[in-house]
């Protein structure tokens, strides 16, 4: 449902009624993840998606029944199901819907107002919903902050699980991952157990470019284009220039390594070195090899490799931050304009991101659809008293 939070932020705003169908389960081949929605109003109208179009005319029935009857339901749609090829789920995979109803006078609707609102702003929150369980706990929501606070409720009187809930929450948030917990106890306060969806958002994972060249406009385009929040940093004023780099975020003159210093960066960052140039290569790759990212390349022919790997150990730098380094940078796609390098450096920063080969479907043996390491079953957390 974060997916599409400015649209549903302004449904709200407007008093709409509407029902959303979030995808709660994934199994086999489907072609979107857990949090997918898509949302249809009383008019009819509908926005986001579910699968891609397999089984939107399906969901979007089931939208409008849930608004009549206004209650949350979960249904699942896939090849287990006699009709399966009649809503168009022909892809071999199977997906768990749960559909929402946000009434006016539903409970939900002030939760998802202040969630809708953190994800518009971009502001870090999860939202959890009970997926499975006892009819009165289904579509119940939470909204947990970072610092642990929440709003909302899993069920009156139930203060015990929300706190449990959001603490896992929480732990979620922190990891930037989007997930199923099943939480279970030893008492009568949900004697069937509960699963939760929690949807995670976080602001957009950074990337930063060093060099201000040809290649790095176009890396910084197909950056934007991926979801990050994009710097370009340089150490020459004459290059790292706003009409260079209309499309940057942030643009940065100093040199790289000084400036990597003292920025911020995570287990979703991503380094791009584009310099080539030993004098800002081996300082900044210095500092890089020994900070949190998830990715860290840099460009160069295979001789600069050689002889920047041999300065980087003179330097102090270990095997293990070393294989950190991909270098020379990208994928081998024989690309040889801007574009085409940026495109090949892209590719290989999602498939490091899926833990991919990066090698064509057409000889993989491994799922189209990865689940982005998240477990095959719900995660059990024990002893809410």
């Amino acid at each position: 449902m974060l997916d599409i939070a400015h649209e549903l932020s302004r449904w709200l705003e407007e008093g709409r009624e509407f029902a959303v169908a979030t995808v709660v389960g994934v199994s086999g081949s489907a072609p979107r993840g857990l949090g997918a929605a898509l949302a249809v109003d009383r008019d009819g109208t509908a926005m986001g998606s579910i699968s891609g179009g397999c089984v939107e005319g399906a969901v979007y029935d089931l939208c409008t029944q849930v608004l009549e009857d206004r209650r949350s339901v979960v249904e699942r749609f896939g090849y287990s199901d006699e009709d399966a090829f009649a809503v168009g789920l022909t892809c071999g995979g199977v997906i768990d819907i749960l559909v929402t109803p946000v009434t006016v006078d539903a409970p939900v609707r002030a939760v998802f107002r202040s969630a809708l609102t953190s994800a518009a702003r971009n502001e870090p929150a999860a939202l959890t919903q009970v997926i499975r369980g006892p009819a009165p706990f289904l579509g119940k929501s939470l909204l947990v902050r970072p610092d642990g606070t929440y709003e909302g409720s899993h069920g009156d009187g139930h203060a015990t699980l929300d706190r449990t809930a959001a603490a896992q929450a929480r732990a979620l948030l922190e990891a930037g991952r989007t997930d199923t917990v099943e939480l279970s106890e030893d008492g009568s306060l949900c004697p069937s157990g509960l699963t939760l969806l929690v949807a995670t958002n976080m602001p957009a994972p950074r990337m930063i470019v060093f060099g201000a060249i040809d290649f790095a406009a176009a890396l910084v385009r197909v950056g934007k284009f991926l979801g990050h929040h994009v710097t370009v940093c340089d150490a020459r004023p004459v290059f790292a220039t706003r009409a260079r780099f209309p499309d940057a975020d942030d643009i940065v003159v100093d040199w790289p390594h000084r400036y990597l210093r003292r920025t911020s960066t995570d287990a979703r960052t991503v380094l791009c070195v584009l310099t080539h140039d030993a004098k800002f290569d081996v300082p900044l790759l210095l500092e890089a090899l020994r900070m949190p990212a998830a990715y860290v390349g840099a460009m160069g022919s295979r001789r600069t490799h050689a002889d920047r790997e041999r300065r980087l150990r003179e330097a102090g730098l270990g095997e293990q931050e070393l294989a950190r380094l991909r270098s020379p940078i990208g994928l081998d796609l024989g690309a040889r304009t801007p574009e085409e390098t940026a495109l090949s450096i892209a590719a290989e920063i999602v498939a490091a991101r899926h833990g991919a080969t990066g090698i064509p479907l057409t000889v993989a043996r491994t799922p189209i659809h990865r689940d982005a390491g998240q477990p095959a079953v719900p995660r059990t957390v024990r002893g809410i008293a």
